[in-house]
Protein backbone atom coordinates (compact mmCIF):
# COMPACT_ATOMS: atom_id res chain seq x y z
CA UNK A 1 0.00 0.00 0.00
CA UNK A 2 1.22 3.50 -0.84
CA UNK A 3 1.97 6.36 1.89
CA UNK A 4 -0.84 8.14 0.29
CA UNK A 5 -3.22 5.56 0.50
CA UNK A 6 -1.86 4.08 3.88
CA UNK A 7 -2.88 7.84 5.54
CA UNK A 8 -6.32 7.77 3.86
CA UNK A 9 -7.42 4.55 5.08
CA UNK A 10 -5.72 5.57 8.64
CA UNK A 11 -8.03 8.63 8.72
CA UNK A 12 -11.20 6.71 8.00
CA UNK A 13 -10.05 3.48 10.04
CA UNK A 14 -10.20 5.96 13.15
CA UNK A 15 -12.26 9.03 12.64
CA UNK A 16 -16.37 9.16 12.51
CA UNK A 17 -17.97 11.78 9.95
CA UNK A 18 -18.17 14.26 12.48
CA UNK A 19 -14.48 14.11 13.37
CA UNK A 20 -13.48 15.02 10.17
CA UNK A 21 -12.87 19.18 9.32
CA UNK A 22 -14.71 18.73 5.72
CA UNK A 23 -17.55 16.92 6.61
CA UNK A 24 -20.86 18.29 5.63
CA UNK A 25 -24.22 16.21 6.13
CA UNK A 26 -25.87 18.08 3.34
CA UNK A 27 -23.02 19.83 0.91
CA UNK A 28 -25.44 22.82 0.00
CA UNK A 29 -23.16 24.88 -1.83
CA UNK A 30 -22.35 21.98 -4.23
CA UNK A 31 -25.91 21.03 -4.35
CA UNK A 32 -26.87 24.41 -5.76
CA UNK A 33 -23.98 24.75 -8.13
CA UNK A 34 -25.50 21.30 -9.87
CA UNK A 35 -29.02 22.77 -9.90
CA UNK A 36 -28.05 26.27 -11.21
CA UNK A 37 -26.59 23.66 -14.55
CA UNK A 38 -29.98 22.79 -15.32
CA UNK A 39 -28.40 19.13 -16.14
CA UNK A 40 -30.52 16.37 -17.65
CA UNK A 41 -30.97 13.59 -14.83
CA UNK A 42 -28.91 11.63 -17.42
CA UNK A 43 -26.10 13.45 -16.73
CA UNK A 44 -22.88 11.89 -15.69
CA UNK A 45 -21.88 12.75 -12.74
CA UNK A 46 -18.43 12.15 -10.94
CA UNK A 47 -17.64 13.31 -7.27
CA UNK A 48 -13.96 12.94 -6.84
CA UNK A 49 -12.52 12.34 -3.37
CA UNK A 50 -16.06 11.62 -2.61
CA UNK A 51 -15.62 8.84 0.13
CA UNK A 52 -17.34 10.15 3.16
CA UNK A 53 -19.07 12.71 1.47
CA UNK A 54 -22.83 12.95 1.07
CA UNK A 55 -22.64 14.68 -2.31
CA UNK A 56 -23.96 11.68 -4.28
CA UNK A 57 -26.75 10.88 -1.95
CA UNK A 58 -28.21 14.14 -2.48
CA UNK A 59 -27.89 13.47 -5.96
CA UNK A 60 -29.80 10.64 -5.97
CA UNK A 61 -32.47 11.95 -4.01
CA UNK A 62 -33.15 14.84 -6.85
CA UNK A 63 -33.01 11.47 -9.62
CA UNK A 64 -29.72 11.77 -10.83
CA UNK A 65 -29.16 8.49 -12.49
CA UNK A 66 -25.27 8.29 -13.60
CA UNK A 67 -23.29 8.48 -10.71
CA UNK A 68 -20.00 7.83 -9.51
CA UNK A 69 -17.54 8.41 -7.20
CA UNK A 70 -14.07 8.24 -6.57
CA UNK A 71 -11.77 7.71 -3.36
CA UNK A 72 -8.72 6.84 -2.85
CA UNK A 73 -9.62 5.06 0.31
CA UNK A 74 -11.41 2.10 0.39
CA UNK A 75 -13.09 2.65 3.78
CA UNK A 76 -14.41 5.93 2.94
CA UNK A 77 -16.49 4.36 -0.12
CA UNK A 78 -17.69 1.46 2.07
CA UNK A 79 -18.83 3.90 4.81
CA UNK A 80 -21.16 5.86 2.17
CA UNK A 81 -22.40 2.47 0.58
CA UNK A 82 -23.42 1.63 3.91
CA UNK A 83 -25.43 4.53 4.42
CA UNK A 84 -27.08 4.43 1.20
CA UNK A 85 -28.01 0.70 1.49
CA UNK A 86 -29.58 -1.05 -1.63
CA UNK A 87 -29.53 2.88 -3.40
CA UNK A 88 -25.26 2.09 -3.70
CA UNK A 89 -26.03 -0.46 -6.21
CA UNK A 90 -27.09 2.18 -8.80
CA UNK A 91 -24.00 3.91 -8.14
CA UNK A 92 -20.33 3.00 -9.67
CA UNK A 93 -18.00 3.17 -7.12
CA UNK A 94 -14.22 3.61 -7.71
CA UNK A 95 -10.93 3.08 -5.19
CA UNK A 96 -8.41 4.59 -6.95
CA UNK A 97 -6.27 7.70 -7.02
CA UNK A 98 -7.17 10.38 -9.07
CA UNK A 99 -4.08 10.63 -10.54
CA UNK A 100 -4.80 7.18 -11.62
CA UNK A 101 -8.32 7.92 -13.21
CA UNK A 102 -8.70 6.54 -16.88
CA UNK A 103 -11.68 7.89 -17.96
CA UNK A 104 -11.86 9.54 -21.73
CA UNK A 105 -14.13 12.11 -22.62
CA UNK A 106 -17.30 10.08 -20.20
CA UNK A 107 -18.23 12.79 -17.51
CA UNK A 108 -20.53 15.67 -18.49
CA UNK A 109 -19.51 17.14 -14.68
CA UNK A 110 -16.38 16.65 -12.21
CA UNK A 111 -17.14 17.80 -8.76
CA UNK A 112 -14.40 18.09 -6.46
CA UNK A 113 -14.57 19.25 -3.15
CA UNK A 114 -11.40 19.72 -1.16
CA UNK A 115 -9.48 16.56 -3.11
CA UNK A 116 -7.73 18.82 -5.28
CA UNK A 117 -5.51 21.01 -2.28
CA UNK A 118 -4.04 17.72 -0.90
CA UNK A 119 -1.60 18.13 -4.22
CA UNK A 120 1.22 20.02 -3.89
CA UNK A 121 3.78 18.66 -6.48
CA UNK A 122 3.67 20.55 -9.54
CA UNK A 123 4.11 17.29 -11.53
CA UNK A 124 0.84 16.21 -9.47
CA UNK A 125 -1.14 18.83 -10.18
CA UNK A 126 -0.14 19.24 -14.18
CA UNK A 127 -1.44 15.32 -13.96
CA UNK A 128 -4.95 16.36 -12.38
CA UNK A 129 -5.09 19.23 -14.91
CA UNK A 130 -4.39 16.38 -17.99
CA UNK A 131 -6.70 13.83 -16.32
CA UNK A 132 -9.91 16.19 -15.43
CA UNK A 133 -9.33 16.96 -19.26
CA UNK A 134 -9.63 13.88 -20.95
CA UNK A 135 -11.98 12.53 -18.54
CA UNK A 136 -14.40 15.32 -19.48
CA UNK A 137 -16.92 15.85 -22.37
CA UNK A 138 -16.48 19.27 -24.24
CA UNK A 139 -19.11 21.39 -22.79
CA UNK A 140 -19.01 19.73 -19.44
CA UNK A 141 -18.51 21.20 -16.10
CA UNK A 142 -15.85 21.26 -13.81
CA UNK A 143 -17.27 22.08 -10.31
CA UNK A 144 -14.10 22.50 -7.71
CA UNK A 145 -13.59 23.71 -4.29
CA UNK A 146 -10.26 24.04 -2.36
CA UNK A 147 -8.68 26.22 0.46
CA UNK A 148 -8.10 29.89 -0.63
CA UNK A 149 -5.54 32.06 -0.06
CA UNK A 150 -6.72 32.47 3.32
CA UNK A 151 -7.24 28.94 3.84
CA UNK A 152 -5.31 26.48 6.14
CA UNK A 153 -2.18 25.74 5.29
CA UNK A 154 -2.18 22.04 6.26
CA UNK A 155 -5.30 19.56 6.90
CA UNK A 156 -5.41 16.13 8.17
CA UNK A 157 -1.89 16.48 9.42
CA UNK A 158 -0.81 16.52 5.74
CA UNK A 159 0.66 19.86 3.60
CA UNK A 160 -1.69 21.61 1.15
CA UNK A 161 -2.26 24.03 -1.40
CA UNK A 162 -4.00 27.69 -1.19
CA UNK A 163 -5.46 28.80 -4.38
CA UNK A 164 -8.01 31.91 -5.57
CA UNK A 165 -10.05 31.55 -8.72
CA UNK A 166 -7.06 33.64 -10.73
CA UNK A 167 -4.81 30.66 -10.04
CA UNK A 168 -7.26 28.07 -9.99
CA UNK A 169 -7.97 29.67 -14.01
CA UNK A 170 -4.19 29.74 -14.57
CA UNK A 171 -3.96 26.19 -14.24
CA UNK A 172 -7.14 25.04 -16.30
CA UNK A 173 -6.79 27.97 -18.91
CA UNK A 174 -6.09 25.69 -21.70
CA UNK A 175 -9.22 23.51 -22.06
CA UNK A 176 -11.54 25.42 -19.62
CA UNK A 177 -13.12 28.70 -19.34
CA UNK A 178 -14.33 29.91 -15.75
CA UNK A 179 -17.99 30.51 -15.41
CA UNK A 180 -18.78 30.95 -11.76
CA UNK A 181 -16.42 31.87 -8.87
CA UNK A 182 -16.39 32.78 -4.94
CA UNK A 183 -15.35 32.59 -1.53
CA UNK A 184 -16.84 30.76 1.17
CA UNK A 185 -16.12 29.93 5.17
CA UNK A 186 -16.90 26.06 5.73
CA UNK A 187 -17.54 25.63 9.57
CA UNK A 188 -16.56 22.17 10.53
CA UNK A 189 -18.19 19.41 12.75
CA UNK A 190 -15.90 20.84 15.74
CA UNK A 191 -17.20 24.70 15.15
CA UNK A 192 -13.66 25.54 13.84
CA UNK A 193 -13.86 27.99 10.09
CA UNK A 194 -12.09 26.90 6.60
CA UNK A 195 -11.80 29.53 3.99
CA UNK A 196 -12.82 27.88 0.58
CA UNK A 197 -12.85 29.24 -3.26
CA UNK A 198 -15.65 27.37 -5.51
CA UNK A 199 -15.12 27.75 -9.17
CA UNK A 200 -17.16 26.39 -11.78
CA UNK A 201 -15.57 25.94 -14.97
CA UNK A 202 -16.63 25.18 -18.93
CA UNK A 203 -15.10 22.06 -20.65
CA UNK A 204 -13.55 23.88 -24.31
Amino acid sequence: MDKKKEHWEDVYEKKTDHQVSWYQDVPETSLRLINELQLSLESSIIDIGGGNSNFTIELQKIGYKNLSVLDISGLALMRTKKKMGDASKAVHWMESDVLDLIELNQYDVIHDRATFHFLTHEDDIKKYVDVVSDAMIKGGHLVISTFSLTGPEKCSNLQVSQYSSSTLSLLFKENFVLTRSFNEIHTSPYNTTQDFVFCVFTRL
